[in-house]
């Protein structure tokens, strides 16, 4: 299984043409305050790869705040059978920083 890293312009553009499934490791406190859109919430602290949402050939793109906690999550999924997972870089504050919209319930 490779784990990579990409930017979240690639991100971005995996979700306007609906390749990506994205995935949030925060915790739930965090997820209710900020979240991208259509992301998944599967919190770090209780993670479980068989809780992640079906796939359908899309990319698994896994994010938290800055990027660490998805790592973890990452390293969790070591024999999950999957041949990539993606991280996004810089987790929701890149998102922010670079005009990533956030939906605030």
């Amino acid at each position: 299984m490779n784990i990579e890293i990409v930017t979240v312009e690639t991100v971005r553009n995996w979700i306007a043409a609906g390749e990506a499934v994205v995935v949030d490791v925060r915790e739930e406190t965090e997820f209710m305050v900020e979240h991208i859109a259509g992301a998944t919430l599967v919190p770090l602290s209780i993670f479980d790869p068989s809780a992640l949402p079906p796939r359908d050939g899309k990319r698994l793109v896994l994010h938290c705040r800055s990027g660490v906690r998805c790592g973890h999550a990452a390293g969790l999924m070591q024999d999950s059978g999957l041949d990539t997972i993606y991280r996004m870089e810089g987790g929701i504050i890149g998102w922010k920083q670079q005009g990533g919209p956030v939906v605030s319930p």
